[in-house]
């Protein structure tokens, strides 16, 4: 999933750790994390070591920085839930970097206060979110060269244009089980309108995929796909009218698509688009997903409501801000809108 990402925007790594394995256990992957970043730190010798987010990649590496004694700036920063078992791992390992990061580049206004109030050691930078630099320029690949859109028009033609697209990722460890099957559960029963299609890009992890195809297999207006690429995930996005998501970094890019989102968690660290209205927290509970969504495309003036087009995460500016910061340079901090 990685090698197209980095061919669309013209990237070549310098080292591939080659880490994932088959129903890999997280001390697993953070024991094989450390060992292997270490040898690239060793071999580098960088001045800064910077990474992004909260996986487990993200904390092993800003862990064998701190070892090494090299300095750690953490692109974004300041996310928080409050409870350390919603999302598991994410909220402990965000939360470790912000610890050990000497400058912590905070997406919004929240992030950063949220860093303030826990009185670390790192200078903050509000910066908006790099997801968004990368959005908006993948949107403005797919509106001037023809020879990106027209492809995917050609492969996705099976998409019924008269059916408003219903666009559903997921793949957080605290659904698995119970919060999956009920999530399948009320796709089911919204598979039962004729005014509907359902575009599920299942994850691979067996925990996700073998009760997705269990419980949705067979259901003439539900599309069970590969994983996809960026850029037509980008697409799919612009095609929805509706996404369902537990994603972090969905819940970011929808809103500046103008897309309303419904999201599948029942805490998130992204509070600004549920503050504005575009965003809606439904948790795993089956009648909650079918009550929104319905109620979504039921009633026109709500759905417009929460369609309004916005930038609480950023306004694609997010690195220059990056680089200014790490360069010593005055910083021109993203306000948010």
């Amino acid at each position: 999933m990685l090698d197209q990402v980095m061919r669309l925007f013209s990237l070549q790594a310098d080292h591939d750790l080659n880490l994932m394995v088959r129903n890999q256990t997280l001390n697993g992957l953070f024991a094989s994390l450390l060992q292997k970043i270490d040898a690239v730190l060793m071999a580098e010798q960088p001045d800064v070591v910077l990474v992004h987010g909260d996986t487990t990649t993200a904390s092993a590496c800003a862990l064998a920085a701190f070892h090494r004694n090299i300095a750690i700036a953490h692109v974004e920063a300041g996310l928080r839930t409050g409870n350390m078992a919603l999302p598991f791992p994410e909220e402990m390992n965000r939360r470790f970097i912000d610890t050990v990061a000497t400058w912590l580049f905070a997406p919004t206004a929240t992030s950063r206060n949220n860093l303030l109030k826990e009185n670390l050691q790192g200078r903050v930078f509000i910066t908006g979110n790099t997801v968004i630099d990368a959005l908006a320029m993948t949107c403005r690949r797919l509106s001037e060269d023809e020879s990106l859109l027209r492809p995917l028009e050609e492969k996705y033609s099976w998409i019924d244009r008269n059916r408003r697209l219903l666009l559903v990722t997921g793949h957080r460890r605290e659904s698995f089980g119970d919060g999956f099957r009920n999530i399948c559960t009320a796709l089911h029963q919204l598979s039962r309108r004729d005014d509907v299609q359902i575009v599920y890009p299942v994850h691979l992890n067996p925990n996700v995929n073998d009760v997705v195809r269990e419980k949705l297999s067979g259901l003439g207006n539900v599309h069970l796909i590969a994983p996809l690429d960026y850029l037509d995930f980008v697409w799919f996005m612009q095609q929805a009218s509706i996404i369902l998501t537990d994603s972090g970094g969905v819940q970011e890019e929808a809103p500046y698509l103008g897309k309303p989102v419904l999201v599948m968690r029942e805490v998130t660290e992204r509070p600004e688009a549920v503050a504005a209205g575009t965003v809606t927290l439904v948790g795993t509970s089956h009648e909650r997903i079918v009550t929104e969504v319905n109620a979504l495309l039921d009633d026109r003036k709500r759905y417009d409501s929460v369609c309004l087009r916005m930038n609480p995460y950023g306004d694609g500016n997010a690195s220059t801000r990056i680089v200014d910061a790490l360069c010593g340079r005055s910083v021109s901090e993203f306000t948010g809108s």
